[in-house]
């Protein structure tokens, strides 16, 4: 069974846009779970376009499932998600002004400080997952600072899906088999929806999690949250 962790940032995009409180961040994270979503994933940026501090303090006690807090590991996310003490941390290697992620980690060059704070997470007992790539020594790489796994960036697959599913999924395929080699967990998400989701749980081995977030909340536009949901949840069976 694979997990689909549900994430709300475009929820408090929306709530933010009119400055109140409509939609409520916290009420749609417990509706989600309600709903069949095995998590909740946020992404709190420095400038708050979104989620913000606050939002990730309050919703700690609400999130009955699995909190997954992602973010570049500045130190005032540090110390956000040191304090807040999710299940999960997934580390993204985004700009302050990134739009959205747009690549993984190049783990390598960035070792020494990628174990440093591996480590901290695992003081306090969060699972620590850092966002890459598929390639195998990349993902080796992941596994040499002592995280539990990693998150494949999926947008690749997702622009290859429409012309050539399997030439699009075949990397991804090779990149969770190598990393349960490594003894990592396998997470995925970015731009995977009802299109091509069904097909890419299907060929992909070792898939623990997918975070999804944008696609859901649009198609819950159409379809009301629970049916989203639970589409998405009947490509995971």
């Amino acid at each position: 069974m694979t997990n689909l962790s549900v994430n709300i940032n475009k929820v408090a995009t929306l709530r933010n846009a009119r400055g109140e409180n409509t939609p409520d961040v916290e009420r749609v994270a417990v509706d989600c779970e309600r709903f069949g979503a095995d998590g909740i994933t946020v992404h709190p940026r420095p400038d708050e376009r979104h989620i913000r501090h606050d939002d990730v303090i309050a919703l700690r006690p609400l999130v009955k499932t699995e909190f997954n807090i992602e973010g570049y590991p500045s130190d005032d996310f540090m110390r956000l998600v040191l304090m807040v003490r999710p299940e999960q941390v997934t580390l993204v290697p985004d700009a302050p002004d990134a739009i959205t992620s747009s690549a993984g980690w190049d783990v390598a060059a960035h070792m020494e400080m990628l174990t440093s704070i591996v480590d901290r997470l695992h003081e306090v007992g969060v699972r620590a997952s850092i966002f890459v790539g598929t390639d195998p020594a990349n993902i080796k790489a992941a596994a040499a600072t002592g995280a539990d796994r990693v998150e494949l960036y999926t947008k690749p697959y997702a622009d290859m899906y429409p012309s050539d599913p399997e030439a699009a999924v075949a990397p991804y395929v090779e990149a969770s088999m190598a990393a349960h080699k490594a003894g990592l967990g396998v997470n995925a998400g970015h731009d995977l929806n009802l299109e091509n989701l069904k097909f890419f749980h299907e060929r992909l081995p070792y898939l623990n999690e997918v975070s999804i977030g944008h696609a859901i909340i649009s198609d819950a536009l159409y379809l009301g949250l629970e049916a989203a949901i639970r589409q998405y949840k009947a490509c995971l069976q």
